[in-house]
């Protein structure tokens, strides 16, 4: 029998506009399980709700009511809706990794250090963290020549292929992924797509969301249909 390794109940995420008096309700009733080495797609229209649901898992965004229960090595089992801060980091660091659309790093980093940094959160020695980012830059086909640059002038394309470096450096356990292939070119998505089978085959447990239904063929296990906030 399947053991989970994420448990979402009744997960429900608001957004108060305070200077209007205005409250939007982003998604509202999730819940659904992820069993370990499993993966779930979630699939829909734009603002239907699907990166807030993967924003309240990682805890971006602080759910308005909900339990989102996460079976850590660390702690257990963990809701990571009242997780605190120090718990947060330790397991984003060490456990969870994440996927953006959008490439965030600390100014005046070279692209190899992000993900040198990455792997050396994770755990691994100084020569492994090394190994393994050049084994990722040169998987997702980063050019050398812009390992030592600074991110901030790379294309759409190469800062999601440094994110993607970035996040599977670590060989994270809960590998959550948010529209991973957005802006990459054919070759690329089939890069991403051999690696996540890859890493599902060692037992990573992923939760993404796409809207290539080729892509997710043969990927998933289970695809979700959010609709106007709530799965149908």
């Amino acid at each position: 029998m399947s053991e989970p390794i994420l448990t979402i109940k009744n997960l429900s995420k608001n957004f108060f506009l305070h200077e209007q008096g205005k409250e939007i309700k982003s998604c509202h009733d999730i819940s659904f399980t992820l069993d370990k080495g499993g993966f779930i797609g979630i699939v829909g229209t734009s603002g239907a709700g699907k990166s807030t649901v993967l924003r309240c898992i990682y805890r971006t965004y602080l759910l308005t009511s909900g339990e989102v229960i996460y079976n850590s090595l660390c702690y257990g089992d963990i809701d990571l809706a009242k997780a605190d801060d120090r718990q947060m980091i330790y397991l984003r660091k060490a456990e969870i990794g994440y996927v953006s659309q959008f490439l965030s790093i600390l100014p005046r980093t070279t692209a190899k250090q992000h993900v040198i940094d990455a792997a050396l959160e994770a755990g691994f020695s100084q020569e492994e963290a090394e190994r393994r980012a050049v084994e990722m830059l040169e998987y997702f086909r980063l050019r050398p020549d812009l390992w030592e640059l600074y991110p901030a002038t790379f294309s759409g394309g190469e800062k999601l292929r440094l994110n993607l470096a970035h996040a599977m450096v670590k060989a994270p356990r809960l590998l959550l992924l948010d529209e991973p292939t957005a802006s990459l070119d054919p070759d690329t998505k089939l890069l991403v797509r051999d690696l996540l089978l890859k890493l599902k085959n060692e037992g990573a447990s992923m939760l993404g969301i796409f809207h290539d239904l080729e892509f997710m063929d043969g990927l998933c296990d289970k695809v979700y249909n959010l609709s106007k906030g709530s799965f149908v």
